[in-house]
C-alpha cells in the first residue's frame, strides 16, 4: 500500500489531476473539495502528507495547517499549501507548513517536493 495524501482544492479540475498523478504514482489518494472535511477526514485516517489549498469553503488552507500543526497527532505530519495568491510563501510560512506551490504549478514540482517530504 501507498503513502497516504489527503488534498483538499474547491477547483474539481484540479484536484481531479491531482489524484491522478498522485495515483499514477503509487499514493493513496483522499480528496475533498471542502477545508470543513480535512479535520474530520485527518481524525478519522491521518494521511502521510496534506496538500492543501489555500483558499476554499469552509477552514482555510492556513487556518487549516495551524491547527493540525498545534495537534500533536497531527504536528509531525508535512503539509504543502498551494496557492494562486502572490503571497504563498509568506502565508505558508506564516501557517508552519512545510512547502507550499505557486499556482499554476508543474505536476513535477509537486512531486518532487512531495517525495523530498515522505521518501
Amino acid at each position: 500500500m501507498g503513502k497516504k495524501i489527503l488534498v483538499a482544492d474547491d477547483d474539481p479540475g484540479i484536484l481531479e489531476a491531482i489524484e491522478a498523478m498522485l495515483h499514477f504514482k503509487g499514493y493513496d489518494v483522499i480528496t475533498t473539495l471542502d477545508g470543513d472535511n480535512v479535520l474530520e477526514i485527518a481524525g478519522q485516517n491521518a494521511p502521510d502528507l496534506f496538500l492543501l489549498d489555500i483558499w476554499m469553503p469552509g477552514l482555510s488552507g492556513t487556518e487549516i495547517c495551524k491547527v493540525l500543526k498545534t495537534d500533536p497527532k497531527t504536528a509531525h505530519i508535512p503539509i504543502i499549501l498551494i496557492s494562486a495568491s502572490l503571497n504563498v510563501a509568506k502565508a505558508a510560512t506564516d501557517a508552519g507548513a512545510d512547502n507550499y506551490l505557486a499556482k499554476p504549478f508543474e505536476m513535477r514540482e509537486m512531486l518532487r517536493k512531495i517525495e523530498l517530504l515522505i521518501s
